[in-house]
């Protein structure tokens, strides 16, 4: 039989095992996933449903990605689907992409309420490492049916260069 010594230091190498996992999955997470927070907008009627929207929202969404690299820049296509062009903020930032902006809830109903609200309102913010450095006087940005697509050219000047790795 085990002593409570031994149980506590089993439950304490799960529990540490289980924070691990989850810190691991968090980082890799991250990246991907874009907090969503409602604030005190215009098109919230009453702090009631603005209440309401918050507790049935977890307030995450996926604004997915994808990074593109070549020759003579970079290249992010994001989904942010429901946006004017004018409500997006691009930065860059010690070699990272910046999104910021903001989705405001539209009302289409006037009475009744909400059963499910999976669709994230709010302003929100992602950041996306970028593989090079780039010259973000030169960047030109696009955003057609809900992709915004940004196209940053490398700083000229700076070659990638392959390292030989020698076995010893």
């Amino acid at each position: 039989m085990a002593t409570w010594q031994q149980l506590r230091e089993g439950v304490g190498r799960a529990w540490d095992s289980l924070i691990d996992g989850w810190n691991q999955l968090h980082d890799r997470a991250s990246g991907a996933m874009t907090r969503f927070v409602p604030g005190a907008s215009k098109m919230y009627p009453t702090e009631r449903e603005q209440q309401e929207l918050i507790h049935r929202n977890s307030g995450w969404g996926v604004l997915a990605a994808e990074v593109f690299d070549d020759a003579k820049s970079v290249i992010v296509r994001l989904e942010a689907p429901g946006l004017e062009a004018k409500e997006i903020d691009l930065q860059v930032i010690n070699n990272m992409l910046v999104v910021r902006g903001e989705k405001s809830l539209q009302q289409e109903h006037n009475d009744g309420q909400y059963h499910i609200i999976e669709c994230a309102y709010g302003s929100f913010e992602r950041a996306i490492p970028l593989p090079a450095e780039v010259d973000s006087e030169k960047t030109k940005a696009s955003y057609k049916r809900g992709i915004l697509r940004v196209e940053l050219p490398k700083l000229t000047g700076q070659k990638q260069q392959k390292i030989k790795v020698s076995v010893e």
